[in-house]
């Protein structure tokens, strides 16, 4: 940081963020200037709103602030490692989407934002912290599982483990990046190190969704995925009734795989 640039600090202020720089805080709110210096919350709030205003702390959403690295040259940066951010806002939540597929090598494509998914019901999927885009899901309870651990200095994320992603984007192709994209995905997960065809098909089923069976065992048999036909034949069993779409996205019109009641809709 470009320290001319910003006022300076009491001595407070300086012992507050060096705290929160000590413990590698990933946001910082008035419940933890509270922790540490026994006041009102109106006067945490104000003492947070100082902080943003010198320029030590950048406001990612109201009454939340992540800390400005010493580093920077400007107050408001992009924050570069936004996933403990991320999920730190949303919790519980964990990666997902493209954002895994390129953790887990499953695409060689480079995305400007953050696939997130979360049991928080939110009023906007698509919201912009720090500086990034974050693209968000809301999944219910029962449908988080399938999760590592990553870490980002001491500060601990959750991401879908490569079965999980792709059941991910089974559901909602578009978390993917579309659907093109998300078929490439799982191209590039059959022909990985990293499938696992007992975990993603034990996967699917606790997921419950009988669309997610239709593609998951349609795009298996089509790309010759290393699978059984008993596995292809318990895709076909969860499977729901009715003709479903490839993608979801795509206009409605295409050949129909009768054996999976799905519309193919765009070009395999």
């Amino acid at each position: 940081m470009n320290t001319s640039s910003l006022l300076g600090l009491s001595s407070k202020e300086r012992e507050l963020i060096s705290i929160f720089s000590a413990n590698e805080r990933i946001t910082v709110n008035a419940d933890d200037v509270i922790e540490f210096r026994s006041c009102s919350r109106t006067t945490a709030n104000i003492i947070l709103s100082r902080l943003a205003q010198k320029g030590w702390l950048q406001r990612v959403r109201r009454g939340v602030y992540s800390i400005v690295p010493l580093s920077s040259l400007t107050s408001n940066p992009v924050i570069e490692e936004v996933w403990p951010l991320a999920t730190k806002l949303f919790e519980p939540a964990y990666i997902s989407g493209w954002s895994a597929a390129e953790h887990w090598d499953l695409t060689e494509q480079i995305f400007n934002s953050v696939s997130l998914v979360t049991q928080r019901s939110q009023r906007k999927s698509i919201q912009t912290i720090g500086g990034v885009k974050i693209r968000i899901r809301v999944l219910k309870k029962e449908q988080f599982f399938g999760m590592k651990t990553v870490w980002f200095g001491s500060n601990q994320v959750k991401i879908a483990d490569p079965s999980k992603l792709i059941i991910d984007i089974m559901d909602m192709p578009d978390f993917g990046g579309g659907g093109r994209h998300s078929i490439d995905i799982v191209r590039a997960y059959w022909r990985s190190e990293i499938y696992n065809s007992e975990k993603i098909l034990e996967y699917a089923i606790c997921y419950g969704r009988g669309t997610v069976m239709k593609r998951l065992g349609f795009l298996a048999e089509t790309l010759n995925a290393p699978v059984s036909k008993k596995w292809l034949q318990k895709c076909r069993k969860y499977q729901s009734a009715g003709i479903s779409n490839l993608d979801p996205k795509s206009p409605p019109v295409g050949k129909i795989a009768s054996k999976w009641n799905l519309r193919i809709n765009l070009p395999l």
